[in-house]
């Protein structure tokens, strides 16, 4: 039965469509965590940014209404590093923890609520959409593991990390979920299960990937984005946090493997240390404004950028893409 729910009710549900319709791309936003830090907030600790859900809930609304500002048609929601494993590891309680899930969406609607009320920024734009971040099983593990999808567990187990989760993001308001960083075919798999026991719910799929080719874990990109693109409510799959350098490959190849919206948002060209926690510089400077340009004419249709990007990489994406 939801199998034939979802086929019937595919087109209607797509949040995505005007905005390609009418500008033919969705400018995402950047990078959440790592752009707070830069703003002075410390973020050292498992919780990461969604320890600010609890102690400076305003610092995230102004972040998310500054990438409005800056021209995203679409935030993302603090909620990557927010589980119920993590924060009951912190000591929060269950009902704690909704509460913080369902404020991470709070957050980001206010300030959508905020931008659109004002009436300078609406010319020329639609109203942006807000998507609630879902992230892999190695973020809470807050181990780097998003980055090789080493977990050592089945479909059914990763269904079951999810599954709370995803239903108190869903219910949350937003207009659509960001299954993000998967590092594994697995992982999307379990998620694109959820999405289709879940009535009147779209998401796009992005991945972490290794190479030009393949997804951290060694899945072919293209295999997985083919399997995952046939879920109708699947309303785009992609690439993040991911360096610049292998974009143009991974586009084509998921290009290739699906007529599904490509999204693409890589990291700044940085990598990250796990063990010492710390970000390595990229070998070369990394202009976005320059870069989305080529990504869009391979075919990219949600551009934005991840970790250590920020508003103004994403108003020069804008004004290259959009005007």
């Amino acid at each position: 039965t939801s199998r034939s729910v979802e086929s019937m009710n595919d087109s209607s549900r797509n949040p995505l469509t005007p905005f390609l319709e009418r500008q033919g791309v969705v400018i995402l936003d950047g990078g959440l965590a790592t752009e707070l830090e830069r703003r002075g907030f410390d973020l050292d600790d498992e919780l990461w940014s969604a320890r600010l859900l609890v102690e400076q809930p305003d610092a995230i609304r102004r972040l998310h209404l500054d990438y409005l500002e800056a021209g995203a048609d679409c935030i993302v929601t603090a909620s990557y590093q927010a589980s119920f494993e993590g924060f009951a590891r912190a000591g929060c309680s269950r009902s704690e923890a909704v509460e913080l899930l369902r404020r991470s969406a709070t957050l980001a609607l206010e300030a959508r609520e905020q931008f659109w009320s004002a009436t300078a920024p609406r010319r020329g734009r639609l109203r942006p959409l807000v998507a609630a971040s879902v992230s892999p099983y190695g973020a809470y593990l807050a181990d780097g593991s998003e980055y090789r999808g080493d977990y050592g567990l089945d479909v059914d187990a990763l269904l079951d990390f999810h599954r709370d989760r995803w239903e108190v993001l869903a219910a949350s308001g937003v207009d659509l979920l960001a299954c993000e960083t998967l590092p594994c075919r697995s992982e999307a798999r379990a998620l694109a299960r959820l999405l289709r026991d879940t009535a009147g719910v779209s998401a796009w799929f992005s991945f972490s990937c290794r190479d030009g080719a393949h997804v951290s874990d060694g899945s072919e990109l293209a295999e997985v984005v083919s399997e995952i693109g046939a879920f109708p409510r699947a309303v785009a799959v992609g690439i993040n946090c991911t360096p610049p350098r292998l974009v143009p490959d991974l586009i084509r190849r998921a290009r290739r493997a699906t007529g599904k919206p490509i999204a693409v948002y890589p990291n700044s060209g940085e990598s990250w240390d796990a063990r010492r926690k710390r970000w390595r510089a990229a070998p070369e400077t990394v202009a976005f404004s320059e870069l989305c340009q080529d990504w869009h004419e391979l075919g990219a249709r949600l551009v934005g950028g991840c970790c250590r990007t920020g508003p103004d990489e994403i108003r020069g994406i804008r004004a290259r893409l959009v005007g």
